[in-house]
Formats: C-alpha cells, structure tokens, sequence
C-alpha cells in the first residue's frame, strides 16, 4: 500500500493552512513515500529551526523524498538546494498548484527541475479557493488574503508572500456556509495583511464590507472571529461591526510591533503611538468586553532605554492582554539589517523578558477580573474550551466537544480559568 506523504508545517496559521491543502493536492495526486517541509522565514531563528527540522526527518525518513516548500524555500531557495538532505525546493505559488504535485507524483525529479520557484511578485490571485478551511471540531480557519503591499524595514515576508491578493466575498461567503453545515460554530478569517482586504477588488471593499456581508449572509454562524489586523487601516464598517455585532467575536490581535514613534518610523509603520492608543480607546468604548493581543519587537535597531519603556508603557496604555513578542532578529535582505547601530543581544533579550512579564501580569489582571463572571465557551476538547475573548477555560467534568457551553467562572489556575 502506497504511504501517504508525511508533512511538517513550521510558522503562521496560513502556512498550516495550506499545508491542509497541500495534503489534498499531494493525495489527488497519487504522491507517496515523501516529506513535506512548509517553512517559515519570519525570523532568522525560523530559518535555523525550518533546517534543523529538515536534518531530523532525513534521518527519521532516510529513503524518503524530502520536499521543502513555504516562505523560507521562497526567499532563499539557494540555502535549501544546498543541503544533501533536501530532494526538491518548491516556491509559495507552486505548491498551490495542482500540476506540481502531479509532477512530484509521476517521477522522482532530476537535477533541472529541483528547483521550481519563481517570482512570487507577479502573482495576482490567491489560492483560498482550494480548499474550505481547516481547524479544530470547533473553529475553521478561512484564508480570505495573501500577500503584503507594504515594506516594513524589518519584514521579509513579502518577499515569500508576494504583493496583497483577495479572495472575492461572494467565495468566502460560499466557504463559511458549507462549515457552518458541516457543524463548525467558529470562524476565524486569517491573511498575511488582513485589513488589506478588498483593495484589488473591484469597487475596492474594505474588510469591515466583508464582515458585514458574512454575518449578514450566514445567519447560522454563530462566531466570527479575525486574526491579526493593523489598526491603523481599520475601516469604518469595521468598528460598526465591532459596536453592534455579537457574533463578532471581542478580540482582536493587532499589529503594533513598537510603542516608540521614532523606532515606528524607522520601522517603516504607517502608525504612531497615540493613534494605536486611540483605536484600542474607540474599540473598547464600542464594545467594553474587547480584549486585545498583539505583536512587539524588542531590540530593533537604535532602540535605546527609553525608546523601549515607550514599548512597555504601551501594555498598559493601549490595555493590551495577550502579547507576541518577539526579539529583534536581523534578517538579510531587509533595510532594518543594513541599520549600523545594532542592539547588543542580550540587552534584546532582557528587554524582551521584560515585555513578556508585563503582558503576564495583564494576563493574571484579566483571569482575576472573570473570576464570578458568566460566560459562554467554545469547547476545544471535552476539558478545555474558549471564551469569547479567546481565554482558555478548564473544566472539571466532559463537555461536549465542538458547542458552546454557558458557564460561570469559578477561579483561575496558571493562564486558565476555571469553570
């Protein structure tokens, strides 16, 4: 019996996305006895992890062909080629496409074709269409965007994304009600720029237009949740959305990354400080449940003390719960790296530590003020579930997995609650 191609998915919640998709590709193909590698290149530490995880499977799969796709086999495909481990490099584009997979499947491929990936900037679709979502029993995962039109100084990611592509609404829309038929209460809309949604489009939608129309359209949904977005592009629709639809879910992950205008603008952000405090201000007049994560570097480049107690008063400022830091890492390629005055690294990570303490103490601040409160939980597994600000709920006896149970909070243990 032919073995079913084994695969690992390294970084964000599309890559895993299309992992789910490439799996169908790689079946209807008939691909057998390989392993798939979907990297990540965030950072240059993903990089060392995508090949370390590389070097563990060829010896755990020594007959196997290993096929190494994703962000990191996009931006640089050379590092990959390079390794003895490595059978073939497959770039972003290609390994959405089904006649890649039916290749692979057809023949071993020879030394021309190890290398199939081009250039991801003339890329003008997404590939969303494939497949309906991915995700738990209880929440799916619908790719409504791909790709970034902006060039932060410190990001390489559109540099393995491409420039920002939509799928149409009226093909999300069509997704989100066959998973609502098929039993799933939650939806989470996920993209590389999500608020970027639209702007290739015609008449140009804004993502709040795509919100809208999904509650509107799929009246049986009974959570809409979205991923990260950046405040600064946030449309009006959206905050409508945010004041009068409960079923849009009081959580929302944004893109701050600094809390200091001077490194925002040596970031190459669209944003200052005072306006992410006052989105998270307007957003929590609109709905006062809102909770909010976010992502914060420390350590960029010129970053000194006081640029970075800018950062940590930002937790605080802009009420911020669930933090993403992340410590600087230099990645080739990008302006932020050709920057002279880099900082020390272990100064990048005491202030990291330092930002990761202070969203902790937010964190046992929000778990102590649900202690008493009502609340209604999405059930992950018979034990663990979710509330609607997206905090993790234990449970003592089974629940029934994939539905939403009202609950009242009992207590706390470590980064749960207790129901």
């Amino acid at each position: 019996m032919a073995e079913a191609p084994i695969f690992a998915t390294l970084g964000c919640r599309l890559n895993a996305y299309e992992t789910e998709a490439m799996k169908e590709l790689s079946a209807e193909a008939g691909l057998s006895g390989a392993v798939v590698v979907n990297t990540c290149a965030v950072t240059a530490e993903a990089v060392r992890k995508a090949r370390q995880e590389i070097r563990r499977l060829r010896r755990e799969h020594p007959d196997a062909r290993l096929i190494v796709t994703g962000c990191a086999a996009q931006t640089e495909p050379e590092t990959f080629t390079a390794m003895e481990e490595v059978d073939a490099v497959i770039g972003n584009t290609e390994k959405m496409q089904p006649e890649t997979w039916k290749g692979l499947a057809a023949d071993f491929i020879g030394e021309t074709e190890m290398l199939q990936v081009d250039d991801i900037m003339s890329v003008t679709e997404t590939a969303g269409h494939l497949i309906d979502g991915f995700g738990t029993r209880s929440r799916a995962y619908v790719q409504v965007q791909n790709g970034c039109d902006h060039r932060c100084t410190f990001c390489i990611i559109p540099y393995g994304r491409g420039n920002s592509r939509s799928v149409p609404a009226g093909v999300v829309v069509d997704q989100i009600k066959r998973l609502v038929d098929r039993g799933y209460n939650e939806v989470v809309l996920t993209g590389v720029d999500l608020t970027s949604w639209g702007a290739d489009l015609p008449a140009t939608p804004r993502l709040g237009d795509l919100v809208m129309r999904i509650l509107k359209l799929v009246p049986d949904l009974p959570r809409l949740r979205i991923s990260s977005i950046d405040s600064i592009e946030v449309d009006e629709n959206l905050m409508q959305a945010i004041a009068t639809e409960p079923r849009l879910m009081p959580h929302l992950h944004l893109s701050l990354q600094h809390g200091d205008d001077m490194i925002l603008k040596r970031m190459k952000r669209r944003h200052l400080r005072d306006d992410a405090i006052r989105f998270a201000e307007e957003a929590r007049r609109l709905r006062p449940e809102m909770t909010f994560g976010a992502d914060i570097i420390a350590g960029f480049p010129t970053e000194t003390e006081a640029h970075f107690e800018n950062s940590l008063r930002l937790v605080e400022d802009c009420g911020l719960t669930w933090l993403h830091v992340f410590p600087y890492s230099r990645r080739e390629g990008t302006p932020a790296a050709r920057i002279p005055n880099q900082v020390n690294g272990r100064v990048i990570r005491d202030r990291a530590a330092r930002l990761r303490q202070a969203g902790e103490a937010r964190v046992a601040t929000h778990l102590a003020e649900q202690v008493g409160r009502a609340h209604r939980v999405l059930m992950e597994n018979p034990r663990m579930g979710r509330t609607e600000q997206f905090t993790e709920v234990e449970f003592a006896t089974d629940q029934p997995e994939g539905q939403i149970v009202d609950v009242r909070i009992s207590g706390q243990t470590g980064q749960r609650l207790v129901a």
